[in-house]
Order: C-alpha cells, then sequence, then structure tokens
C-alpha cells in the first residue's frame, strides 16, 4: 500500500511539473522544477534565466497558477518560488531545452553544430566535463541514430554520478520524428574523492642566488714568518751562556756581603 501511495504521488508531480512547463514561455529560460511537500503544504521551486516573466507584473501569473494548481490538481496550499539561474550554461536543464528549440528551430540537418555549439559553451563556463546525447528518429543518417558529445572529465559509477552530476532530458518534436535530448555536466565546485593536490616543494637557493647584501667576512692578512738562520741561533746560545756565567759569579759576592754584615 505504501509504495502505491508513492507512485501515485510521484505521477502527479509529474504531471504538475509537464502542466507549469507548458504555461511558462520559452523566451524566460525555465529550468528545473522542483516538487517537495511539507507540512505547510506542496512547495514548487522554479530555476529560470529570466524569472520576471515567470512572476508577471505584481505577481500575477504566479497567483493565477497557484489558483489553477488547486483547483486542477487539488493541493491544499501550493508555495512557489522562483530562483534565478546566474550562469544558464552550467544548468543542464536549461542546455537541454535550448538544444530542443534550436532543433525545432534549424531543423535535424544542423544538429552536430547545434551540439558541438552547446558542449563549447559548458566547457567555457568552467564545467569539469559534459556530455550530450541526441538521439531519435529524427535525426538524419544511414545506421547510427544517437549522437554523442562529449568532452573534459566525467564521472560513470559511484555516489558522484549519482548526487553529484546534474543532468536533465527534454525533447524536440521534429517533422521526421521526435528527437530525445540528454545533458549531463558536471559542476566546477564539485569536491571528488579521488583529486590528489601535489605540494611543490620549494628548491634551495643556489650559489648565484645569494643576495648580495649579506657583509663579506674580511681576512685578516698573516705577516710571513721569519727566517731563523743557523748563525743566530747559535749567538743566542751563546748570550744565554754568557748571561748564566755573570750570574753565577754574582752569586757568591753576594752571599760574602751578607755574612759581613752579621759579624759586623
Amino acid at each position: 500500500m505504501i509504495e502505491r501511495e508513492f507512485i501515485r504521488q510521484k505521477a502527479k508531480y509529474l504531471k504538475i511539473r509537464e502542466y507549469i512547463e507548458t504555461q511558462i514561455s520559452k523566451s524566460a529560460g525555465a529550468g528545473k522544477i522542483i516538487i517537495e511537500k511539507t507540512p505547510m503544504g506542496e512547495k514548487i521551486m522554479i530555476s529560470a534565466v529570466r524569472p520576471g516573466l515567470i512572476i508577471g507584473r505584481g505577481g500575477k501569473n504566479i497567483s493565477d497558477l497557484t489558483e489553477v494548481l488547486k483547483k486542477k490538481f487539488k493541493l491544499e496550499n501550493p508555495q512557489i518560488e522562483v530562483q534565478e539561474v546566474v550562469n544558464p550554461f552550467l544548468s543542464s536543464a536549461t542546455v537541454a531545452k535550448k538544444i530542443a528549440a534550436n532543433l525545432e528551430r534549424f531543423g535535424p540537418s544542423r544538429f552536430k553544430a547545434v551540439g558541438y555549439g552547446a558542449l563549447q559553451n559548458i566547457l567555457k563556463s568552467g564545467a569539469i566535463g559534459a556530455e550530450i546525447r541526441i538521439s531519435g528518429r529524427g535525426i538524419p543518417g544511414q545506421k547510427a541514430k544517437s549522437w554523442r558529445f562529449y568532452g573534459g572529465y566525467m564521472k560513470k559509477c559511484g555516489d558522484i554520478a549519482v548526487s553529484g552530476i546534474d543532468s536533465a532530458q527534454s525533447r524536440a518534436n521534429l517533422r521526421s520524428g521526435t528527437v530525445g535530448i540528454k545533458v549531463s555536466i558536471m559542476p566546477p565546485d564539485i569536491e571528488l574523492p579521488d583529486k590528489v593536490i601535489v605540494k611543490e616543494i620549494p628548491a634551495e637557493p643556489s650559489v648565484e642566488e645569494v643576495p648580495a647584501k649579506i657583509p663579506k667576512v674580511e681576512k685578516k692578512e698573516e705577516k710571513p714568518k721569519k727566517k731563523v738562520t743557523r748563525k743566530k741561533k747559535a749567538t743566542t746560545r751563546k748570550k744565554k751562556v754568557e748571561k748564566k756565567v755573570e750570574e753565577k759569579k754574582a752569586q757568591p759576592e753576594s752571599k760574602d756581603s751578607a755574612a759581613q754584615t752579621k759579624e759586623e
């Protein structure tokens, strides 16, 4: 029973989104439409490039839309909020709808130019990676009925591929048939778990890079030692010997003088 109730609720929200998309003009550049159930009622968030066209003068368009949602879909208290899309090329819903509008305008013969042009605009806006798939009966070709335009780095598995990547779908009704468009964008502010940051270690300064302001230590000039010859050595020895002899001669005289003083 609970599963059936969830399915009914999701189907109801899908019909509400389709109805809101038909009521919004294409020039407003509407993006994603998110519906959340709150204790106060249903909260409907609409993102658009030109939110003024959705709100209308004095909020007339919003008030008319809330009355229709109450009567047609039996919503108790729907609260509609319109948010502005700062960079439309980083929103997958706006890019998908723009590609669909260009295909309906120029026809399927220029689908390659439309796909590559949208991909370049996404990557120039700063996205890490992007992927655009255009498939359906309306695409001209002998065998391939689907074309893939991709660039940058894109995650295909894991939790980031489910919750981190912004993806949306749209369709273009052409004369030759219906064409489906799927856009996936990896935003620039996503945090990847396998991202590696390499820190550069500063190199040691070489001898040439040492600043010239360091004071230079002046070396004292050492005086050359005088060479002592053999003759000088001999003369110094003689002088020492003569001094010792004179000292010995002077010692007994001093003793005799000391004895005479005692006798007196």
